[in-house]
């Protein structure tokens, strides 16, 4: 390509190396820095074009912008020489800097897909070794009270009911400001278990009236200011603690009840276990994610089969008259009864803005925590134990 095509006038070509042939610049290469300044040529200012430099820190277009701009503010000296056209530019890509150490990732980072293999790490959210450890402790004094003398049993209800009211009637004050009267639940929760034990149904019911009539008189002895408010969580708690309670104690008082009781707390813990182990493996549907997040349609699906085969097993070698088909029945009702109470405490857990009720079980978290599942399932294993073998 010679000066003409340029579209400037043979007397006001450059002189020097641009003579010797074409630019540098129109070759693809980049002149050197020793370029030399603008001439005076037939009275018109013309220039090399200066080298483009990247500038650290910024766009290497902008570096470019300033340099032509220096070189020549009369605008493009070549036809050619035009920016081309430029979309929006884009921000600087920096790669992730990976972490120092193991433990300085973040703390949900069990929760977050893995870079490398796109899996999502599950945890248990627990110390497992120490629930594991209370558990078990739990299990034998259970079993060694309620195989050995049965009203030791009854006082290992009465002691449970009046911790679970504790934390109850705590928390409640402590989220909600709600003032329980907790004198007259624990002395009722615990006339209420023992009038199970020794008059039955008849006298769990009277201890109940009795109860509900104690946490009215005694609120009144406040100001009544959240009266009703106070006394109606006061009778709610009268229920859901100790008078499902009784009807373990309600079991244990037939001929066979320390068996009728295993099979209850067996199907129940089973149920749990089934429902964990399966929804941990296998779970992708929520079963109710706005209550609790954890729970599946898959690991519901587990406690109900779980807890069938316990139950058939338990119903047709540890209890008297029992079949099998009757085992089938109690654990899918067990199960059942199990998840929705599990669900009915996380229900007043998230209205109360806490994870545990208590923190008295390493692992577990309070005594309440415990007895989510097995509150509501007490009055389902009574009733079918009275159908399918009776009373006792």
């Amino acid at each position: 390509m010679n000066d003409s095509s340029w579209g400037a006038p043979p007397s006001a070509r450059l002189r020097g190396p641009a003579d010797q042939g074409p630019s540098p610049s129109l070759r693809g290469e980049v002149p050197p820095p020793s370029a030399g300044p603008a001439r005076e040529v037939g009275g018109a200012a013309q220039t090399r074009p200066m080298p483009t430099v990247p500038h650290a820190g910024g766009d290497p277009r902008d570096a470019a912008d300033r340099d032509r701009g220096a070189a020549r503010p009369s605008g493009p000296l070549f036809r050619d020489d035009r920016e081309p056209e430029r979309g929006p530019r884009q921000p600087a890509v920096h790669p992730p800097t990976p972490p120092e150490r193991p433990d300085a990732m973040p703390a949900d980072s069990a929760h977050r897909p893995d870079e490398a293999g796109g899996a999502k790490k599950k945890s248990a959210g627990r110390d497992l070794r120490a629930a594991i450890g209370v558990g078990v402790g739990l299990g034998v004094v259970v079993v060694a009270s309620l195989f050995i003398y049965k009203p030791v049993f009854v006082g290992v209800i009465a002691v449970a009911v009046v911790v679970g009211l504790w934390e109850l009637t705590s928390r409640l004050a402590e989220r909600k400001d709600i003032r329980v009267p907790l004198v007259p639940l624990a002395v009722g929760g615990v006339a209420m278990v023992v009038a199970g034990y020794v008059r039955g149904a008849e006298g769990a019911w009277v201890a109940v009236s009795l109860t509900t009539l104690a946490v009215l008189v005694w609120r009144m002895t406040e100001p009544p200011e959240n009266y009703l408010r106070d006394v109606t969580a006061g009778v709610f708690a009268a229920f859901y603690v100790p008078f499902l309670a009784t009807f373990v104690a309600l079991m244990l008082s037939a001929d066979d009840g320390p068996r009728r009781v295993l099979v209850f707390l067996l199907l129940t813990v089973v149920s749990d276990t089934g429902a964990y182990a399966v929804g941990w493996r296998f779970g992708r549907h929520k079963l109710a994610p706005r209550i609790s997040p954890g729970k599946t349609r898959e690991g519901l699906l587990g406690a109900i089969l779980f807890a069938m085969v316990a139950g058939a097993l338990c119903m047709q070698y540890l209890i008297e008259g029992g079949a099998w088909w009757h085992g089938l029945l109690l654990g899918a009702a067990v199960a059942v009864s199990a998840t929705l109470g599990d669900l009915g405490e996380s229900m007043i857990k998230r209205d109360l803005g806490i994870k545990d009720m208590g923190k008295l079980l390493p692992g577990h978290g309070g005594i309440m925590d415990r007895l989510d599942s097995l509150l509501p399932t007490a009055p389902v294993v009574w009733l079918l134990m009275v159908i399918f073998v009776g009373g006792g």
